[in-house]
């Protein structure tokens, strides 16, 4: 044994000195550290000794190189009868825990090769008795259609290794949690049922090979009790009948107990499958805070049953379940995973210590808590390991006398007085370190009194439907009328948040979300203060919330690629076209909810939050246009000839958006002389084509269970309305150079391509160009726009005041006069102050005039830009929110509202006057 002797760290102090002297004379042929060690092992634990005893023949070999020994025992598993299979199953079991226990005593291994040699043996044991059980069932043809070559494969049956075991964590004497489940595919008809009490005969016949006591001992006590409804279903059912109670009663406990659940032995490929299937079930699309809830109660529920409750006493202390214990670790770490896992997948790992790893490198836990839990979770199991080598017991309880505690300290080598302070430090830090994430402290809140004919109304809300939602927003409502009192103006706040409940279609996830984050409530009271639009989007888009607690959500801009990427990255894990729009949904709105937040806070203005809105809408229509074509394809072929061009027109592309805009495109596409598509069912081009779009618009627009992510306008397309919605290249061509009229000639000077075939989209832009400097000779634009400003003019007359788009001088008039100018000076640019500067350059406009119409617009956008987050589209009222009124006057730069009012009415004069001197030569007003 001199590669644990030449890492010994201790050697236990034995007690029974008789023992050890026995258990070294059995081991001559060891060096004196190892003969110490294993010496001091037998006189601290009768059942070692009897161990080394019994085995100390093949231990010499072993000790050599204990890993080789592990790997050669679970080897020599297979090929026996059913007659030799259970002493040398029980042989193997004698083995591994006398190697194990000398090796982690002699710290050779580490806590995960402890746990994973006697993990790896409950594996191999269980692969060898199914083989060995399930061989003669197929040869005498019970179990219908199965061959020898099934027999590896235990006929479609798989043995789910549960809790410590499936995340290889299996204490020294531990049992085994199984769920037996087999494939019904693998059976037609009535071969079913046949076949399923063949099944349930080998998993009892398998648990007592397992598990029963015989002289040779036992391998592992076996629990099957962990299986569906397991008072009144087989010890081994279909894996179609465990999805469908899974789907409609499955409990949180039963969701944790799958975060390390494996397929351990039987139809492997089966058993990943079916854990793949149950990844919904396991993993919430939304952050779960509930899961706490039935976390905490679940907790209770066992102290309470285990009599555990009250303060820490050493003696007879459980270890496991008791105050500070290890299973307080496992489910701080299983309920974070639970709550988070669904949108971070990184976390969906098995084992304690690499989920408080993941937990905290994604930061849903700070690295701190995670490194203190790991190393009390280590000590822990090193106690609960030496408790069990004692005896062989399945025990967790610490001593419950002090000669108990002075033969533990022995055999951990410590000092009596030591063990137990050791103990008591690390405990009660474990359940300073839980404790207040099941059970948060709630400070005593008394809610104002205001409002109450509008709280009066809430209990009627479809939120506050359930006794658990109603019992969770009790908690939580006096803090939220506190804080809503605290507001500018406290009613205006109480009337949104009256709205935003209103709107709320359930509430007990929100509420748990709430409870556990009460930075929320405060951001929630600051969205319905300032903002009733965003409000309103977030009663109808609730999981956005999830954003703001899951990282990076005050981070900076990643910018377009990086959006694009993101996206494309999240719906290619998807596993259906339905999946991949409904993920589309989710990630869309909660950036555009991060873009409001941000805007709202002031960290970004109104200029940035237009282009950030824009660069979203840009990333989610180039991300779904793959989604589309792959659509498509699989059911018609890939796109016939070059491919299509998706091109952004009016404000998207320009670059600008608002948080309610929608979205302008053109799809143009190339079939380069090929006729139809190559595919299961081939469509002629143009049928191609204009089905790609319609689904694009499908995509886009459709409601689903997270909503629509934009509306769509393609009226820009050539023939407007009556035209295919898709157009042909050559037909785009030759339409734009003939018969365009000049306002589609202006609507071209924002055209951007944002998706589809690069190449195509760069051509498209090359023609985009030439035409606008051939079209910049054109001697209608002026009259023409001077025609489409009268007309605008009599269908929406200015109104003053708030009215930022319509009339004469304001955003619409600035925006189409800033196109006329590029178009006439053949400027490709696309932006209003760009297209502006252009026709300054070109002549056709004075500095002066320039500078007048960039700030006009500018000031029009910036509080259009607002008024849209405040309202969600609608007109702004008369005077609106405290808040709203304090961000319209941030980003206008005036003192009062009736400041911004003259301000506005006072830059679209101006603006008007320019244009109207550009484009007549007369300033309004003057007699001619």
């Amino acid at each position: 044994m001199t590669d644990i002797a030449s890492r010994l760290r201790r050697a236990p102090r034995p007690l029974d000195t008789d023992k050890a002297t026995e258990a070294r004379a059995l081991c001559g042929w060891a060096d004196p550290a190892t003969a110490e060690l294993i010496g001091g092992t037998a006189g601290c634990s009768p059942y070692l000794a009897n161990l080394i005893g019994r085995e100390h023949d093949w231990l010499e070999a072993a000790c050599a190189d204990p890993e080789a020994a592990v790997t050669a025992e679970l080897a020599d598993l297979k090929g026996h009868d059913i007659a030799a299979l259970g002493p040398r199953l029980r042989q193997a079991k004698r083995r591994v825990a006398l190697i194990a226990a000398l090796a982690d005593l002699g710290g050779a291994w580490p806590l995960e090769e402890v746990t994973g040699s006697l993990t790896r043996l409950a594996d191999a044991a269980l692969q060898a008795g199914l083989e060995t059980l399930i061989a003669p069932e197929i040869a005498r043809g019970k179990l219908p259609g199965m061959t020898e070559a099934d027999i590896e494969s235990g006929a479609g049956m798989v043995l789910f290794a549960m809790g410590k075991m499936g995340a290889f964590e299996l204490n020294y004497s531990s049992d085994i949690d199984l769920i037996c489940l087999y494939d019904e595919t693998r059976y037609e008809g009535l071969d079913q049922h046949e076949a399923r009490s063949i099944l349930v005969r080998v998993t009892r016949k398998l648990a007592g090979l397992i598990g029963d006591i015989t002289g040779e001992g036992y391998v592992f006590r076996t629990d099957l009790r962990l299986r569906p409804d397991a008072a009144v279903t087989p010890v081994c059912l279909s894996m179609a009948a465990a999805e469908q109670y899974y789907e409609s009663v499955g409990r949180t406990w039963e969701r944790a107990a799958w975060i390390k659940a494996r397929p351990c032995a039987g139809d492997l490929s089966a058993g990943a499958a079916f854990v793949d299937t149950l990844r919904p079930f396991v993993w919430r699309r939304h952050l779960d805070f509930h899961a706490i809830r039935d976390a905490h109660d679940m907790r209770l529920k066992i102290r309470d049953h285990k009599g555990l409750g009250g303060a820490l006493s050493l003696p007879g202390h459980d270890m496991k379940l008791g105050r500070g214990g290890i299973r307080e670790i496992e489910f701080f770490t299983q309920t974070r995973q639970l709550i988070s896992g669904g949108r971070d997948a990184s976390l969906r790992v098995r084992g304690t210590v690499e989920g408080l790893d993941r937990l905290a490198q994604a930061g849903w836990i700070e690295s701190d808590v995670a490194e203190e839990l790991t190393r009390h979770y280590r000590a822990h199991r090193e106690v609960e390991h030496r408790v069990q080598m004692i005896g062989d017991q399945q025990t967790h309880m610490l001593p419950s006398n002090e000669e108990g505690f002075t033969r533990l300290a022995a055999f951990m080598d410590l000092d009596l007085d030591a063990l137990k302070a050791d103990l008591t430090e690390r405990l009660e830090q474990v359940h300073a370190l839980t404790e207040d994430f099941f059970a948060p402290g709630h400070a005593a809140t008394d809610a104002p009194d205001f409002g109450q004919e509008v709280t009066a109304r809430w209990p009627g809300y479809p939120a506050l439907r359930s006794d658990r939602a109603v019992e969770i927003f009790d908690r939580l409502r006096p803090e939220i009328l506190k804080t809503l009192s605290e507001a500018a103006r406290p009613e205006e706040a109480l009337a949104q948040f009256d709205a935003f409940l209103a709107g709320l279609p359930a509430g007990v996830q929100l509420f748990s979300l709430f409870e556990a984050n009460p930075q929320l409530t405060r951001l929630l009271v600051d969205i319905c203060a300032t903002a009733p639009g965003l409000a309103q989007y977030l009663s109808r888009n609730s999981g956005v919330l999830d954003a703001v607690i899951g990282g990076g959500f005050f981070a900076d801009w990643p910018g377009v690629e990086a959006l694009r990427s993101d996206l494309a990255d999240r719906l290619a894990r998807q596993p259906d076209h339905e999946a991949r729009l409904g993920a589309a949904r989710v990630w869309a709105k909660e950036i555009h909810f991060r873009i409001g937040v941000h805007h709202l806070r002031g960290l970004i203005d109104a200029g940035k939050a237009g282009q950030e809105y824009a660069e979203l809408a840009e990333a989610v229509v180039a991300a779904l246009v793959p989604v589309v074509i792959d659509d498509m394809a699989r059911r018609h072929g890939p796109p016939p000839g070059r491919g299509l061009s998706v091109l952004a027109m009016g404000s998207l592309g320009a670059g600008r958006l608002s948080s309610s805009s929608d979205l302008d495109l053109i799809v143009i596409y190339d079939a380069d002389g090929v006729e139809a598509s190559d595919g299961p069912r081939p469509l002629p081009a143009r049928t191609w084509y204009a089905r790609f779009t319609q689904g694009l618009i499908t995509a886009l627009t459709a409601p689903m269970p997270d909503g629509r992510l934009y509306e769509v306008d393609m009226r820009l397309r050539p023939s407007g309305r009556q035209g295919p919605v898709a157009t042909a290249l050559p037909a785009f061509r030759a339409y734009q150079q003939d018969e365009a009229w000049t306002w589609e000639h202006l609507a071209l000077t924002r055209a951007r391509a944002v998706a589809g075939e690069p190449a195509l989209g760069e051509e498209i832009e090359a023609f985009r160009r030439d035409l606008l400097a051939q079209k910049a000779k054109g001697e209608t634009v002026e009259a023409d726009l001077a025609s489409m400003r009268a007309r605008l003019s009599e269908a929406r007359p200015a109104s003053g005041g708030w009215n930022l788009r319509d009339g004469a001088g304001r955003l619409q008039d600035v925006e189409l006069f800033a196109q006329s100018l590029a178009l006439r000076a053949g400027s490709p640019e696309r932006e209003v102050p760009a297209q502006i500067r252009s026709g300054q350059a070109a002549g056709l406009i004075d500095e002066e005039g320039a500078s007048v119409l960039i700030e006009t617009g500018d000031l029009m956008r910036r509080v259009q830009c607002v008024a849209r987050l405040l309202t969600g589209g609608g007109p702004l009222p008369d005077t609106p929110a405290e808040g709203g009124a304090r961000l319209l006057l941030r980003e206008a730069g005036c003192e009062t509202l009736d400041d911004l009012r003259r301000a506005l009415d006072a830059a679209a004069a101006r603006a008007e006057g320019v244009i109207a001197m550009a484009l007549t030569g007369v300033e309004p007003g003057d007699a001619g």
